[in-house]
């Protein structure tokens, strides 16, 4: 219970930055999906149960933030938990080469999704553009943080496993 209830603490603190810290430095052109990368090692981890959790409340807090259909946001978040919590059976502590590679897909799929619902129905058909100067800065700047932030839910997580064991 612990472990949950601190996955969605670090959500939150996650949304805070990705939506008001990150967006006020203004050296940066792009930033990291910090809410997408949690969401996904988190399910990674945890698997598809916990995952499809995590992927409800990030979803709700992108939805209550940005205007739109309500449920756009959740919808991919949910998606995404379930599937990359379909690949727990692969997950291997040291093993950092999955969780990079589902951070990439799933960034690129994020700003698909983002790209053909948002931009792509109102005809706005400039997807290189978009490419060049949102999804590409968008996916390395996530994939840089993802080696991080990765090493930090495993730190987390085996503390976590410690204390509970200890009880």
């Amino acid at each position: 219970m612990r472990k949950f209830l601190i996955n969605i603490l670090l959500l939150i603190i996650a949304f805070t930055l990705q939506v008001c810290i990150f967006p006020q430095i203004a050296v940066l052109a792009a930033w990291p999906n910090l809410l997408l990368i949690v969401v996904s090692i988190c399910s990674f981890i945890d698997g598809r149960d916990a995952g499809i959790i995590y992927g409800i409340a990030a979803g709700l807090l992108m939805d209550l933030f940005y205007s739109g259909p309500f449920g756009f946001y959740t919808l991919f978040y949910v998606n995404m938990a379930f599937l990359n919590g379909c690949l727990t059976r692969y997950y291997y502590e040291d093993y950092i080469t999955l969780p990079l590679t589902l951070a990439i897909v799933n960034d690129l799929a994020y700003n698909l999704y983002i790209y053909i619902f948002r931009f792509l129905i109102r005809g706005k058909l400039d997807i290189g553009y978009y490419t060049m100067k949102i999804i590409l800065p968008e996916v390395i700047f996530t994939a840089v943080t993802t080696l991080f932030i990765y090493r930090l839910l495993l730190f987390l997580n085996h503390k976590l496993s410690r204390f509970e064991g200890r009880q």
